[in-house]
């Protein structure tokens, strides 16, 4: 028999994780995002820019965790970054660099909570924000193309995440 919400006996659980999106202003996307950051049980979303409007195209992706989520919207992901610096989190960046660290290479700590930091859906994190970062992670891909969806590895990220501080 198919499980639904209703029926699964997968366990509520909450993990010490922000997740702080620069810039990423499209729709279905940010419904998405609030749906994985339900799913996965993150503190917080934060969305961060100029043009972040919640309506009816959000609504259709979000499948109503808009509600349920805790979220803020800021101007600016530099200024939120800098704060989560000053309360001690790890700041880690989603973003292929030169420098950047396999994600399954990665050991997040369990002692600091975490701000997972992903980036605009054409240009990514800005310089100053991974600049700041602790940490640069990535996810290793195997194909042509040399970049993904940011809500396809924002899902990739968390679960990693979450897989380990389970464990």
């Amino acid at each position: 028999m198919q499980l639904n919400h209703y029926n699964t006996s997968f366990k509520k659980q909450s993990f010490p994780i922000t997740l702080v999106c620069d810039n990423v202003t499209n729709a279905p996307n940010i419904g998405s995002l609030f749906r994985i950051a339900d799913a996965f049980g993150t503190e917080k979303l934060i969305l961060c820019g100029r043009n972040i409007v919640l309506g009816r195209k959000i609504a259709k992706t979000s499948r109503a965790t808009e509600k349920m989520v805790t979220y803020e919207i800021k101007d600016s992901a530099e200024n939120v970054v800098k704060d989560f610096l000053d309360n001690d989190y790890q700041i880690i960046a989603l973003e292929i660099t030169d420098s950047s660290i396999p994600i399954t290479e990665f050991n997040f700590s369990k002692e600091k909570p975490i701000c997972l930091i992903i980036g605009d859906e054409n240009f990514g994190i800005s310089e100053a924000i991974l600049n700041m970062a602790h940490a640069v992670i990535h996810i290793n891909m195997f194909g042509q193309n040399s970049s993904m969806n940011v809500v396809q590895a924002c899902n990739i990220a968390l679960y990693e995440i979450t897989k380990q501080l389970k464990a």
